[in-house]
């Protein structure tokens, strides 16, 4: 798609890739080394990737943590997929958020992706 970022990502930004996906970090990060891998082919919704994408994508996503190990040492990370308008996706591009997590970040971190709905997070209590 002519007008995707994701399609039309500069060589410059790419922080890895394969012969299915690549990945970027996050121009807009909510921590240090937000990362996203995306499919090359250009599709919306992870249910419409097929069996060699889907491994393309979990083995950059694994190749993406273990330098993020190196160059950050985050203590965690949150890995998120927003599938659909409704789910707050606003690149019509599947992209996987890998978000290494810090100690301390976060007063109370529990719940983690469940706060995208602040009413129902907090179970716990």
């Amino acid at each position: 798609m002519s007008n995707c970022i994701f399609c039309k990502l500069r060589a410059s930004r790419i922080v890895a890739s394969n012969a299915y996906a690549l990945a970027a970090r996050d121009s807009f990060p909510v921590a240090p080394g937000h990362t996203l891998v995306v499919p090359r082919r250009h599709i919306g919704s992870w249910f419409e990737t097929n069996e060699d994408e889907r491994i393309a994508l979990f083995r950059l996503l694994d190749e993406c943590r273990a330098a993020l190990q190196l160059e950050h040492a985050p203590d965690a990370y949150n890995i998120g997929i927003n599938d659909g308008p409704a789910a707050g996706q606003s690149i019509p591009h599947l992209h996987i958020h890998l978000i290494p997590r810090y100690r301390g970040d976060q007063d109370d971190p529990r719940g983690g992706v469940r706060w995208i709905l602040p009413d129902k997070a907090k179970y716990w209590t």
